[in-house]
């Protein structure tokens, strides 16, 4: 272990020594049975989803209340399950399949069929403000997870992504009971660490404090694969008569060296899968991601009836690694070729929003006004260096008897790579208004809304062009477009517990620009921003300890390409002429059915379809890396037969995915199973609780993920990884 980790797990315990001095505090209470700690340990620490969340400008409302699809995964998942990053979180959910990015660890999310980006993940109602790359989940209360289009609710995403679905964290606060908890945690091959998690309210309640973090570092399961992970997190609120504030502050410092990258096809099949924890990444790559983020927010209820909210936060992060990739030009043998990439990025993030939200009734008709506007600064600066050797040839390597490489020498430099400068500032700002009407003592809830969306982007050369006469940090393109995104929704609730449901909202992104090709007449040209939109109706069952939706979604999206100019022969137009419309249904169920058993399980169906296409070329074709199913199931069951333990199991399957748009490469469906056991144990009458999970329990090995935005490209599952915790409430 480093003498990073040995101090970090010094802390931990220096802190759960003298969490008794902080625990005088709380006031003196009565002994409690043995059975009975036991038995409230095990059931707060039931994995569970929460059937509500925040829906944006609406606030945060229960599911049955909403004309959306929405879900939370809380804490007591993420720490029984023990996932590494968001993306191990997300496992769990139906409609979400989790893959890489740009050639690096950077997780992005595939919902109902269209990616979201990691940079596009919300950090409590707001933007720009969450680690982008890769969270580590041990920060966040909740994991909230919003299926469709969001452009009215939260305002376009920065990245431009989301339009199948969002996420959103909620950052840990002070709760109602005292909290004292020092976890130590392993994972296979040799990633060990440990966590703090202390709150307390104090002045009667009106004052809360909670301050937790994590570190952990070591070899993973894929073979010389090394993470190491860093958090702090800490949090200050008050609950008045009627002001509510909170301040929430974060460090998080993430490194991956020598990844296992994504594998991009070049040849005419799919090549077989390498041994499950087989490394065909080079050990000169790396990544080393800092975050310091954190936010303000208040609400002021100004009347009985009547709620003044504002939050703003910033985020200041810095990126620096070597980047390699592989690409397999002979299936049968894996020879291929590869490519590294430097990239040194900071960011410089801020996000606000301001809102009033009334409720008003007369005549039998109640309405919740909404209206208010946001904000998004976003700074970039980054520099590059292609290392592919002499003329972009790359190195060869191969995939399945993978050499170890050196460095290969800089091909093509761009941006200052000791001090990058801006390449991009973005603005996004935006000003909303919607009314819900309620009929029928709110058994019919209507909802309208408009958000008026404004994207501001600037684009700064990384070098100069002599023949254009562009010098490194010109303005090179500028983008200053707006677009009004509207939201109908309707809620029946014919009979109790049963809730009806349908929407259009729209989806935003910014419009692309024609690229500058001496064959493209419009070059530079801006578009408008991108309108997805999306129609859904669903049902919504609500028992207390058993939940179950449906819903039936049709999302159509516009795409841009360069077709021939029949006014100007052997010339392209670029344009937004092209489409893909994503159809499914989305089942999912939770609950404990019985007493001692809970289950997390759900399955979803996807048609995503090419439309309009170039030429026809691929017309009809189905999109690359869109399951054509998706089912998980997690299982929980206390056991009668020994008091204090809980067998655990999670089921998932992936339909078959395309991996190109010609849907001549597809990768065939997998399944992985997962199994697990936790037992509640007594020291001195304090609860221990010790975890063993095995995730990939057959050591399967499969491609699984073809998603890509940009090349043919696969990612290869996790292999069989054991994970050990033991946590103790003091």
């Amino acid at each position: 272990m480093s003498p990073v980790s040995l101090r970090f797990l010094a802390t931990v315990s220096a802190l759960a020594l003298a969490s008794p001095a902080f625990a005088q505090e709380a006031p003196p209470q009565e002994e409690t049975p043995n059975d009975e700690i036991v038995v409230t340990a095990q059931r707060d620490n039931q994995t569970q989803v929460i059937r509500s969340g925040n829906a944006g400008v609406l606030g945060d409302k229960p599911a049955e209340d909403l004309p959306f699809s929405i879900k939370s995964y809380n804490a007591a998942l993420i720490l029984n399950q023990q996932p590494q990053t968001l993306g191990q979180v997300l496992e769990n959910d139906p409609s979400i399949r989790t893959t890489y990015g740009f050639g690096n660890a950077a997780e992005q999310f595939v919902i109902r069929g269209f990616t979201l980006f990691g940079d596009d993940i919300g950090l409590d109602g707001l933007y720009g403000l969450a680690p982008r790359q890769l969270i580590a989940p041990e920060l966040y209360d909740q994991v909230q997870v919003l299926n469709g289009a969001s452009a009215f609710l939260n305002g376009a995403a920065p990245g431009g992504s989301g339009q199948g679905g969002s996420v959103n964290l909620i950052p840990k606060r002070a709760g109602d009971n005292p909290l004292t908890r020092v976890t130590a945690n392993y994972t296979s091959s040799g990633h060990v660490g440990g966590s703090f998690d202390m709150s307390r309210r104090f002045a009667d309640g009106a004052i809360g404090v909670r301050i937790n973090g994590a570190g952990r570092e070591g070899d993973v399961a894929i073979d010389d694969e090394f993470r190491s992970t860093y958090v702090l997190g800490g949090a200050l609120d008050y609950r008045g008569t009627d002001v509510r504030l909170s301040l929430d502050l974060a460090y998080q410092r993430v490194q991956v060296r020598h990844l296992r990258p994504k594998v991009t096809i070049a040849s005419a099949t799919i090549p077989k899968v390498p041994e499950a924890d087989h490394n065909y990444g080079q050990s000169f790559s790396y990544t080393t991601l800092r975050d310091i983020f954190g936010m303000v927010k208040g609400e002021w209820d100004i009347a009985d009836n009547a709620m003044l909210y504002a939050s703003f936060g910033a985020r200041d992060g810095s990126e620096d690694g070597i980047y390699d990739g592989i690409t397999v030009t002979d299936a049968l043998t894996g020879a291929g070729t590869g490519n590294a990439l430097y990239v040194p990025r900071t960011d410089n993030n801020e996000a606000a929003q301001v809102g009033l939200r009334v409720k008003l009734a007369s005549g039998g008709i109640s309405h919740e006004i909404n209206f208010g506007g946001s904000y998004v600064w976003q700074v970039n600066r980054n520099a590059y260096d292609f290392r592919y050797g002499p003329d972009f040839a790359g190195y060869a390597t191969n995939l399945y008897d993978t050499p170890d490489i050196a460095l290969p020498s800089s091909s093509l430099v761009g941006g200052d790579l000791n001090d990058p400068f801006p390449i991009s500032r973005t603005r996004l700002g935006s000003v909303f208004a919607s009314d819900t009407l309620g009929f029928w003592n709110d058994r019919i809830l209507l909802t309208a809304g408009l958000r008026l969306q404004t994207i501001v982007a600037k684009g700064y050369a990384a070098t100069d062009d002599p023949a254009n006469g562009i010098v490194a940090r010109d303005l090179t393109t500028e983008y200053d477009e707006d677009a009004i995104t509207p939201v109908i929704g309707l809620v029946v609730k014919p009979v109790d517990h049963v809730s009806l449901f349908a929407n259009r909202i729209e989806g935003l992104a910014q419009g692309p620009s024609a690229p500058i090709d001496p064959t493209v007449i419009n070059q530079g040209e801006i578009f408008a921003p991108y309108k997805s939109t999306q129609y859904e109706i669903g049902g919504k069952l609500g028992f207390g300890r058993f939940n179950a939706s449906l819903a039936l979604f049709q999302t159509t999206q516009p795409n841009a390409y360069a077709a021939p100019d029949p006014e100007n022969p052997g010339f392209q137009r670029f344009g937004v002429y092209g489409e893909q419309r994503n159809r499914g249904i989305e089942f999912s169920v939770d609950g404990q059915p019985v007493d001692g058993l809970r289950i997390i399980a759900g399955a979803s169906l996807n048609d995503a379809e090419l439309r309009k296409t170039a030429g026809g070329v691929n017309e009809g074709n189905t999109a690359v890396g869109v399951p054509d199913y998706l089912v998980n199931a997690n299982v929980e069951w206390d056991t009668p037969f020994l008091p204090g333990a809980t067998l655990t199991g999670r089921f998932v399957q992936t339909g078959k995915q395309q991996v190109n748009a010609a849907n001549t490469l597809e990768i065939p469906s997998w399944t992985r199973f997962d199994l697990g056991a936790r037992y509640v144990a007594l020291v001195g009458q304090m609860p221990l609780t010790l975890r063993f999970n095995v995730d990939n329990v057959a050591n399967k090995r499969y491609w699984a993920s073809a998603f890509d935005s940009f090349n043919a490209a696969l990612l290869q599952g996790t292999p069989r990884t054991f994970k050990l915790s033991a946590s103790i409430d003091l």
